[in-house]
């Protein structure tokens, strides 16, 4: 078993978003799995025993310069996606390729999918389970995104909409002469900037709420004052709270402060899943710390489909998306051992 070696090796394969395909081919050879489209499944579920899937995306986010080569040095692994979350996908490959899967006493299921790091209506995760329906009877699925070795449990939901405001233009010299559209967004602005975040408690964990303005458009020319601002209002959810509701709080907040809305990306959080058996049998057998997961993963869209799904991988969330992205070599040896673990005494 070489984690790392096998980490390096995925590192040198470029899987920007929408270009899946060569390390697809390299994971189907790795595992000997189905090929579905970019995606690949090692493994069915058959019923005979409780299923349990791990599951990891084979893309990363847009590559920086300095991503390539990818090297190995001072026990970490160097590359765009070594810790979001190739280290990860190294870490199932070795799982597959060593244990003795007949002997476990759960029937272990390995899913590499395709166009993680972009819109949830491109996400390459439904489509599969709509191919594969075996699937939806799994006991446990764990999604291995950077976690830190910790368990994390649930998911924020997250939606985006564009607040549009309207003025008037004019020549910046008599601005009297029309209605600056984004100085109108500036009481929204200010009124998030002093909102503190929402806490929410579920069990022993503690989510927030939070709502950030992350893009802001109206630019016609330096001296003309704008008729138009947009904003791009992205809104984190708790467990818990609906798609419609959180439609809901966003078009109230717009309305307050005159602006118009149009939402357009609708992710649902993720249920926590503290009562499932197989997750406290990780709990007890590894000693994995338990968080909330303050962001989005597909455990969202696991759960949608009937798969009672957490968070668990040895990426560090500090490195995900960041330029000379790295992993730690100990990391990678302590989640297989970790994993490894659960999956040999697993109690079912």
């Amino acid at each position: 078993m070489d984690c790392a070696a096998r980490t390096l090796q995925l590192c040198e394969i470029r899987s920007p978003i929408g270009e899946e395909g060569s390390i697809a081919a390299y994971v189907q050879d790795a595992v000997q799995g189905e090929r579905v489209g970019n995606a690949v499944v090692a493994g069915r579920v058959s019923g005979a025993r409780p299923a349990v899937i791990l599951a990891g995306h084979l893309d990363t986010v847009p590559l920086q310069e300095g991503d390539f080569p990818a090297r190995r040095e001072n026990g970490r692994i160097f590359g765009r996606g070594a810790s979001d979350m190739k280290g990860a996908l190294a870490v199932m490959i070795e799982l597959w390729k060593n244990l003795d899967l007949e002997k476990l006493p759960v029937e272990l299921v390995e899913v590499f999918y395709d166009r993680e790091e972009g819109p949830i209506a491109e996400n390459g995760l439904l489509p599969l389970l709509d191919k594969r329906p075996d699937l939806r009877k799994a006991s446990l699925a764990l999604c291995l995104e950077p976690t830190d070795l910790a368990l994390q449990l649930g998911c924020c939901g997250s939606m985006h909409a564009t607040l549009t405001f309207r003025g008037r233009s004019a020549h910046s010299a008599r601005p009297w002469q029309g209605e600056n559209a984004i100085h109108k967004a500036g009481a929204l602005l200010t009124h998030l900037k002093e909102t503190p975040r929402r806490e929410i408690r579920i069990g022993e964990l503690t989510f927030y709420e939070v709502m950030s303005v992350t893009r802001i458009d109206g630019f016609t020319g330096r001296n003309v004052v704008p008729a138009r601002c947009e904003l791009n209002l992205n809104y984190r959810f708790a467990p818990g709270r609906t798609l419609d509701d959180a439609e809901r709080e966003i078009e109230s907040v717009a309305a307050r402060f005159g602006a118009e809305c149009k939402v357009t990306d609708r992710a649902p959080s993720g249920p926590v899943i503290l009562d499932n058996a197989l997750l406290q049998e990780f709990r007890a057998l590894t000693a994995a710390p338990i968080e909330a997961k303050q962001a989005w993963t597909d455990v969202a869209q696991l759960a949608a489909h009937g798969i009672p799904a957490a968070n668990f991988g040895p990426g560090e969330q500090a490195q995900a998306h960041q330029k000379n992205e790295s992993c730690g070599e100990a990391a990678l040896e302590r989640a297989y051992r970790m994993l490894e673990r659960f999956l040999e005494e697993a109690a079912t």
